[in-house]
């Protein structure tokens, strides 16, 4: 099982989730730990080659951004509630730097 790297404030920005919102992260990102793929997922490219998107759908729309292309780790790099469709924009503008070779793929 791979380990789970927390990149910048991603783990105190899940902290602050709903219950149930940091429930469901908790097991999706658990199913990316086994070699799986979340439920509800989709790329992000334009992020980075190998950059995914979790769909959390609760009361309000929640998003983990992470890598699991290595073998070393799961990096998760941002976590937010979702409030606008541009998040591959936003997270250009802010959230912890991905794996150096996220994007040179």
């Amino acid at each position: 099982m791979k380990s789970i790297l927390w990149m910048g404030d991603s783990l105190k920005a899940m902290s602050a989730f709903p219950p149930d919102a940091k429930r469901e992260a908790g097991y999706q990102l658990w199913a990316v730990q086994q070699g799986g793929d979340p439920s509800d997922w989709k790329p992000m490219s334009g992020i980075g080659a190998g950059v995914r998107e979790i769909r959390i759908r609760t009361e309000s729309a929640y998003r983990v951004v992470y890598v699991a292309k290595f073998e070393e780790a799961v990096y998760v790099a941002r976590l937010h509630q979702e409030d606008t469709a541009h998040v591959e924009g936003r997270y250009r503008s802010g959230g912890a730097p991905l794996p150096r070779s996220a994007g040179n793929d």
